[in-house]
Parts: structure tokens; C-alpha cells; sequence
């Protein structure tokens, strides 16, 4: 079983920056896939980006893609979501979770998740 704890959220200005990191305890986690999702208040869980066991492969969601940047370091058993240019829509809890099955962007394929983070992006 692995535990995932995530940390890194906040206030921010629309415009700027904050780097999300989900830290993973328990069994080895180095060739699980792992994806950031976010959620609002009524709405579905919705995907964000996902690496794989290695961190050589990515893959993000349209809103998203060329402002966060997911990556991992397997040594700390570490994932992170640096976020660039937040928006206002960009708030929300953010979740991190692992799967040994791929990575993919449904969410019912991910078999744990961290208790999540709130991000607020306003003026």
C-alpha cells in the first residue's frame, strides 16, 4: 500500500506560480503512474497531468498544457505539479494519485489518493 500526502497549495495572484508536491510512503512506487487532478465545489474530478513510472512519459489536459508541468523524482518519492500563469479558473483542491495499472486520465483507474490541497487563485 502506498500513502500519498500533497502540500504546496495556497493563495495566489492570477498570473503567478506555485509548485504542488505529493510525497508517497509505503511500498515502492517508482513504476506506478501518477496523475494530478483537481476538483470544485458541484463539479466532477477533473484530470490535470499524469507521468509515468519513469517520468518519461507526460500527458496533460488542454487547459493546462504549457502552463503546468508535471515531474517526478523517484529517489525522494516525490511528484510535483509546478502551475505558471494561474488563472482564477485554476482554483480548486488538487489531489495527486497512483496507479499501477498506466497512466491515464480516468480517474477510476487510480487505486489511492492524497487528501488534496486547496489552490486559490485571486486578486
Amino acid at each position: 500500500q502506498v500513502q500519498l500526502v500533497e502540500s504546496g497549495g495556497g493563495l495566489v495572484q492570477p498570473g503567478g506560480s506555485l509548485r504542488l508536491s505529493c510525497a508517497a510512503s509505503g511500498r515502492t512506487f517508482s513504476s506506478d503512474a501518477m496523475g494530478w487532478f483537481r476538483q470544485t465545489p458541484g463539479k466532477e474530478r477533473e484530470f490535470v497531468a499524469g507521468i509515468n513510472g519513469g517520468g518519461g512519459m507526460t500527458y496533460y489536459a488542454d487547459s493546462v498544457k504549457g502552463r503546468f508541468t508535471i515531474s517526478r523524482d523517484n529517489a525522494k518519492k516525490t511528484v510535483y505539479l509546478q502551475m505558471n500563469s494561474l488563472q482564477p479558473e485554476d482554483t480548486a483542491v488538487y489531489y495527486c494519485a497512483d496507479t499501477t495499472i498506466g497512466l491515464s486520465e480516468n480517474p477510476a483507474v487510480y487505486q489511492t489518493w492524497g487528501q488534496g490541497t486547496q489552490v486559490t487563485v485571486s486578486s
